[in-house]
């Protein structure tokens, strides 16, 4: 059986029955908390200009009802997004 945050509770992917639920938390709201990361983070990669056509963002519930993040990058990604996170961070410690 898979727990909270594995396949069985990852969006478009939803499974109820292939989580184990404990009374009293609300994974819902966790998950709706992340979608909205979900929808936030892939807004900036596509603004950064990160062709995400590849890549793989899914909100999860983690065990406790918070929400996460799934990001799945190929390798080839994942080095643009760390050049152009570096970039900026030099930019900003210029500034500052």
């Amino acid at each position: 059986m898979d727990g909270i945050g594995n396949d069985g509770f990852d969006g478009e992917d939803l499974d109820p029955d292939a989580v184990l639920w404990v009374r009293g938390v609300d994974y819902l709201a966790g998950w709706r908390d992340a979608t909205q990361a979900v929808a936030q983070l892939g807004d900036a990669l596509t603004t950064a200009g990160v062709d995400t056509t590849e890549s793989k963002l899914r909100a999860i519930a983690a065990s406790d009802g918070s929400g996460g993040v799934r990001l799945e990058l190929s390798a080839a990604v994942a080095r643009d997004v760390a050049m152009r996170v570096r970039a900026m961070t030099d930019q900003w410690r210029e500034v500052g």
